[in-house]
């Protein structure tokens, strides 16, 4: 039979009654997994990988620092640079006893499982969440994952910027209460996540950076990095107490090429879009893009202006992937480094970091602003770290100058909002 149309025009405009186009705005907060801890992963470099036969028949306790807590947790491993099927035979969860030795409270070891099974087996190039357990994760408070391993991963996923004693053992010892006789490292293999099931008006904080981020120049197992800090400062308030915190820094990250991990765009989704519970992002990134750039051998004068313009370009992409999943950005400004025994930085180098962070200063490219520059920056030299605030590389800040960026972090950027349309730079 045949049917009548209405004409085209008259359609759109029906559908677009029944069905009206929605601003772009965040995402509702409501009650549900939020990230407690996490961390950028990378193959590791050959000093920092475990030798292949370490990890065969091997449990692998690894600490990790919550920031938010919760009564009911899931674990994520990572294969995300495996080249072939990784079986993990059996993970438990612990509160630790003492963080330097290994050892768990017997009382509160949990075994994880996975689809309902005490093993599971990570496609190459994949992650992979456990079933939820009950758990009293307390915020600030240190986890245990402790893995069984019966064959070596194909190629090793890791974070070898961890600041954490991890324990090695070959056997299955996932329960025991102490690893005597455990080898120790100080890096993170195969885990990047812990999240927590917590009420509605939670929210992830995500810090995208490289080794200032990492915390380098921290004490092993002290949980000094700035992100620490800030995590700490969040929880001692009640008004920000539902922010947690998850470190996305990589030693040597960049934002433009692949350096000791994948450059900061490309592992962008992983690390930030895929966590739970994100709401705000933190971007510390480039001052490793303009270093390396000349650490060999000089550039021409044209070679600066191209490096400072894609580097802006590179924080314009992170901003505009951030907002199309709802997040709101808050952009760090460049630390000094000059007098850094490392990079050498030039006065041409000087002269584009100062104009990245005019670009990143100015309202409307970033939805706030945090002055780390003129934050751990002398005011007598501000091309050179403050002296209390230098580790002693010129290029790192020490732990007090971790301390200090932490404090300096406007908080009023973290208020809830109901769409990024709303959202305004703040200084």
């Amino acid at each position: 039979m045949h049917q009548h149309r209405l004409p085209w025009g008259v359609r759109c405009l029906i559908w677009a009654a029944c069905f009206p186009l929605v601003a772009l705005a965040k995402p509702a907060i409501t009650a549900g997994w939020v990230g407690s801890w996490a961390s950028a992963q990378q193959i590791p470099e050959p000093r920092n990988a475990l030798p292949s036969e370490a990890l065969r028949d091997a449990t692998l306790r690894q600490i990790v620092h919550l920031t938010m807590g919760g009564k009911e947790l899931r674990v994520r491993l990572s294969n995300a640079f495996g080249t072939g099927p990784l079986t993990i035979l059996a993970v438990h969860v612990a509160r630790p006893v003492a963080k330097s030795l290994g050892s768990i409270d017997p009382a509160t070891d949990t075994a994880l499982t996975f689809a309902g099974s005490s093993s599971v087996t990570i496609p190459a190039g994949a992650e992979y969440y456990s079933d939820p357990v009950t758990f009293d994760a307390r915020a600030l408070s240190e986890l245990a994952i402790t893995l069984h391993l019966e064959m070596p991963p194909a190629r090793q996923t890791s974070h070898p910027g961890s600041r954490e004693t991890s324990f090695l053992l070959h056997g299955d010892h996932v329960a025991d209460a102490t690893l005597p006789g455990a080898t120790t490292v100080e890096h993170w293999f195969l885990i990047s996540g812990v999240d927590v099931r917590e009420s509605a008006g939670r929210a992830a904080i995500v810090i995208l950076g490289d080794s200032i981020t990492d915390g380098h120049a921290t004490l092993t197992n002290s949980d000094t990095r700035w992100p620490d800090d800030l995590a700490r400062r969040l929880q001692s308030s009640p008004a920000t107490r539902r922010l947690s915190v998850l470190n996305a820094g990589m030693g040597g990250n960049r934002l433009l090429l692949d350096s000791l991990g994948p450059n900061a765009l490309a592992r962008f989704d992983r690390d930030v879009l895929a966590q739970a519970g994100v709401r705000y992002l933190i971007v510390l990134e480039g001052i490793n893009d303009l270093g390396e750039a000349t650490r060999l051998a000089p550039i021409s004068a044209a070679g600066h202006t191209q490096l400072a313009h894609d580097i802006i370009g590179a924080y314009e992409q992170i901003v505009l992937r951030a907002h199309a999943h709802g997040i709101l950005v808050m952009g760090g400004t460049l630390t000094p480094d000059t007098g850094s025994d490392y990079f050498h930085p030039s006065a041409a180098s000087e002269a584009d970091r100062q104009a990245i962070n005019a670009w990143i200063r100015q309202p409307g490219h970033f939805d706030a602003v945090i002055d780390f520059d003129r934050v751990v920056g002398d005011p007598q030299h501000p091309d050179r770290l403050l002296p209390a605030y230098d580790s002693g590389d010129h290029l790192h800040p020490s732990p007090a100058g971790y301390r200090a960026m932490a404090a300096a972090i406007p908080l009023k950027f973290f208020t809830p909002r109901t769409g990024l349309t709303g959202a305004r730079p703040q200084k």
